[in-house]
């Protein structure tokens, strides 16, 4: 008697459907039509005779066992995909497709100036990119969705292997009024309370920005979040308090067209480490490498 083995386009669809909660969204990630991935995740069920997901008109809820067998699922599409990337190591080094998180706070200002020179000197690289919060992008590391993932350290990570590109600076953004003459360096004590506005939550930025200053009280003192960088210099320069911005963001113009001054922050942990990480043992680890050294002398 044999066993029937799930093929890998089922799982595919089962851990869709788990990552986005609903039939259509799951589909259009997956580049098929609703009946499509419906039926493959109902032939599944069948052929394995049990019930992954119990369907209603509102909500798609996976059963204890369909919770388990996505977490397999997700552990043998992370082997496929390593199957593919050994056999993609073997040719040409940074080549074909390759996809990339990348946290907000670093996507605009580092990728327009990377990118163009990756198109032209690396032709034969197909670069994926998703905007995801730390969180997120190491999660979808960890399961599968993405390759690599550029983000800012430290944050907790897992077991992955990482190469740093670069220190990035933290500067104290001030509205160009501020009534007090500012000094050449900002010490964290001169952070007024309550004038302090962070990122809101799931932002790796915001406990880079309060692990800097080192003032815990500074957290419950903050009086307003912004979902952005932008937003964040937006406010600071219609004077609703001040900010935390790293040097790439002032680098690429961040402040351009508005009156905020910007000043470095004295502070011994005032900097965030920016690092390409990648699954442990990946057998793309030389082109992670090879990346990386891009994304430096850029």
């Amino acid at each position: 008697m044999s066993t029937y083995l799930p093929t890998i386009r089922q799982l595919q669809y089962l851990v869709a459907l788990h990552e986005h909660g609903h039939f259509g969204r799951a589909a259009e990630a997956s580049f098929v039509s609703q009946s499509t991935l419906s039926a493959g995740i109902r032939e599944l069920e069948t052929l394995l005779d049990v019930t992954l997901v119990e369907r209603s008109r509102r909500v798609v809820r996976f059963t204890p066992l369909g919770q388990q067998v996505v977490e397999k699922a997700h552990a043998l599409l992370r082997q496929a995909e390593d199957l593919s990337d050994l056999v993609r190591a073997a040719g040409q080094p940074l080549t074909g497709k390759l996809r990339m998180s990348v946290i907000p706070t670093i996507a605009p200002f580092l990728l327009p100036r990377i990118l163009p020179r990756l198109r032209k000197e690396r032709p034969e690289l197909e670069l994926f990119l998703r905007e995801e919060t730390s969180s997120d992008a190491v999660e979808s590391l960890h399961h599968g969705r993405v390759d690599c993932v550029l983000l800012a350290l430290p944050f907790p990570t897992g077991e992955v292997e990482q190469a740093i590109i670069g220190k990035d600076r933290f500067f104290v953004a001030y509205p160009g009024d501020e009534p007090r003459e500012l000094p050449e360096e900002i010490r964290p004590a001169m952070i007024e309370d309550g004038r302090l506005l962070l990122l809101e939550d799931g932002h790796c930025l915001k406990e880079h920005a309060l692990a800097a200053c080192n003032r815990p009280e500074l957290r419950g003192a903050t009086s307003m979040i912004g979902t952005s960088l932008h937003t964040l210099v937006q406010m600071v320069d219609n004077g609703l308090g001040v900010t935390m911005l790293p040097e790439m963001a002032l680098d690429a113009g961040i402040l351009n067209g508005t009156s905020v001054i910007a000043r470095p922050l004295d502070s011994p942990a005032a900097t965030r480490d920016i690092a390409l990480i990648w699954r442990k043992n990946s057998p793309r680890a030389t082109d992670f490498d090879l990346l990386a050294d891009e994304l430096r002398t850029g």
